[in-house]
């Protein structure tokens, strides 16, 4: 009921007022739609983003911190892959002392050595990309003596026995390493301000055997890994935890050494991961990467605080929308109602000329669509009797052309009925040459005027061609030899009609000159692809010639009439147009290949795709 009488009234309204109303429905309804569908997938939008930016700044971090890792690893490698320092370090361990009356100041010159190498180990490399990167290095050996690149007064070496790690050395072979951390800063000098410190241990070993000789400890300050952690300006809080969720590294102190409480959370891998996990009831991004170390980086981010920037970012692009499609619809009105206005004028001038009053006139002009078919509106009334008139003649016309066309038809039984006759009294008298030449032009004849079988099989075809070279054998003096080499799975291949006789009149006419002559035509079917081939023993073609004729083939570019070429022979197509009519066939898969050399003949290959005649 309700939907009845919105028709009726939507009907008795105009056709400007249906417009408009259309025009603000259609707008108004996707767009709201639009601007919902957008505030709410927003939100997962800024989810990806802050997930992203969270992610970024784990990657910065982590090479960050890698790279300050790597460094104290790359110290140790240094120092266990010296052989002069190791041999130096093993006649130690196990003993050796230096004899004779040099013996103190080699001791004492060995021991410079070895502690300057490994100064300036630690001075090369990469510590000049690190900021105040100190660096403590000890090589402690078995017998409790030892190098190192501290005073014994900052700490003496030989308390690293005593350290619980110490205990855990006996197991590393090679390259493996222990990384300890965190422990207190042991250096007198370091402790105030550097309440924590890292190590990495590698053990030395004589090669393939159990005996250790030294220990290799590398040793930084805490503070100088997390220093990385503030390279990035934001809200996440960066830090680095072992494998028993202890944090190793933190801005804040504090929490150093203390487990790190997150519910459900994965292991962390190689990739960077992050998950949204509630922490005493509030959202944090935690994303994570594991270290080459065994420990892993991980980042604290509120989520609210992520996503703040970006909400506001989408907040405002929301508002500026909504202003501007208030704005715009404004507008679409008031252009509606202005380039309406001519159609409603329109409107009464028909409602008029309806009424039988020829003599109205819109006068809308305009170089728009209305003031065009204002324009041809008022030039439809001025023209009627005319277009009248032009109807008649036109169709007085049409008639006397049909009449004509009928008159001029010729029935082409008739003319074939009459050239058998003639062939048969021509055959009684004994002639039977000339017989058979009036039977192949016969067929020849009914071949060029039947236009509806355009199609045939290439054996048709090659009858054509054997008719054609009877014929033009009787008309020259040097007889021509037509040999075939046709597959017999080719023979009902579906070929254009007199696409072989153009090749065969070339060879005769250009390439053997009409004199005495082989023409060879090849057939052979390859998958989907009829190749045929017609080769002379002719005079052939020289390089410039064939390159011209292969340019033209190239550029499809059909021949030029005034060159004589189409008004030669018995065909007039010529070579150019029958690649052109198969390539308008069969489609770009055609293509016709000429080779030819001077005194050799020449011959052209057309590769056919197969054609589907239904």
């Amino acid at each position: 009921m309700h939907t009845r009488k919105l028709r009726q009234w939507l009907s008795s309204r105009s056709f400007r007022f249906r417009l408009m109303l259309a025009s603000v429905i259609c707008i108004l309804i996707p767009t709201s739609i639009t601007l919902t569908t957008y505030n709410y997938f927003t939100q997962d939008a800024v989810k990806d983003q802050a997930i992203s930016n969270s992610q970024e700044s784990m990657q910065l971090v982590n090479n960050y911190v890698t790279n300050s890792l790597k460094y104290m690893l790359n110290i140790a490698n240094l120092i266990q892959m010296d052989s002069g320092m190791s041999a130096i370090m093993k006649k130690r361990a196990m003993g050796e002392g230096y004899t004779g009356p040099n013996a103190e100041y080699e001791e004492f010159s060995d021991r410079d050595k070895i502690v300057k190498q490994i100064e300036n180990m630690i001075n090369s490399g990469e510590q000049g990309s690190l900021l105040d990167f100190h660096t403590y290095v000890t090589v402690l050996l078995s017998n409790g003596d030892y190098y190192s690149t501290y005073s014994v007064n900052e700490y003496n070496p030989i308390d690293m026995t005593r350290e619980p790690w110490f205990s855990q050395t006996k197991n590393l072979y090679g390259f493996n390493s222990l990384w300890v951390g965190p422990s207190p800063t042991v250096f007198e000098s370091e402790k105030k301000k550097n309440p924590y410190q890292l190590s990495v241990i590698r053990t030395l070993r004589e090669q393939n055997s159990s005996f250790i000789f030294g220990y290799v400890v590398v040793t930084v300050m805490e503070n100088q890994i997390n220093h990385n952690f503030e390279r990035l300006v934001g809200n996440q809080d960066f830090m680095i935890v072992d494998s028993d969720n202890v944090i190793v590294s933190n801005n804040d102190s504090d929490k150093i050494g203390g487990p790190l409480n997150l519910p459900d959370l994965p292991a962390a891998t190689d990739q960077i991961t992050t998950e949204l996990v509630k922490v005493d009831h509030e959202d944090y991004l935690v994303t994570q990467q594991s270290l080459f170390t065994g420990w892993k980086l991980v980042s604290l981010t509120p989520y609210k605080k992520a996503v703040s920037k970006i909400n506001s970012i989408f907040s405002k692009v929301f508002t500026f929308q909504f202003v501007c499609f208030i704005l715009f619809l404004l507008l679409l009105l008031y252009l509606l109602r202005t380039f309406t206005k001519p159609l409603v004028g329109l409107g009464k001038v028909a409602m008029t000329v309806q009424k039988g009053n020829l003599q109205v006139r819109s006068k809308i002009r305009g170089e728009d669509e209305i003031g065009r078919l204002g324009f041809w509106f008022d030039q439809m009334l001025d023209r009627i009797q005319e277009m009248i008139q032009e109807i008649s003649v036109t169709q007085a016309r049409k008639r006397k052309a049909e009449l004509d066309m009928l008159q001029a038809q010729i029935n082409p039984h008739f003319l074939f009925n009459v050239l058998n006759s003639i062939r048969m009294k021509v055959m009684f008298r004994g002639d039977k040459e000339s017989a058979e030449m009036i039977g192949s032009l016969s067929k020849l004849l009914r071949m060029t005027i039947n236009q509806e079988k355009s199609i045939i099989t290439l054996h048709e075809e090659i009858e054509i061609v054997m008719d054609y070279t009877q014929l033009m054998n009787m008309r020259q003096k040097e007889k021509i030899v037509i040999e075939t080499d046709v597959s017999a799975d080719s023979l009902l291949e579906k070929v254009p009609r007199f696409f072989l006789q153009p090749l065969i009149e070339n060879a005769l006419i250009h390439g053997l000159n009409q004199a005495a002559g082989i023409i060879r035509v090849e057939a052979r079917r390859e998958g989907h692809m009829l190749i045929v081939a017609v080769e002379d023993n002719g005079s052939g073609m020289d390089s410039g010639t064939l390159n011209k004729l292969r340019d033209k083939l190239a550029a499809r570019r059909a021949p030029d009439p005034v060159d004589g070429e189409s008004h030669r022979g018995f065909s007039g197509i010529g070579l150019l147009n029958v690649n052109e009519r198969m390539l308008m066939t069969h489609g770009e898969g055609f293509h016709m290949q000429v080779d030819s050399e001077p005194g050799a003949g020449t011959r052209i290959t057309m590769f056919i795709p197969s054609l589907e005649v239904t």
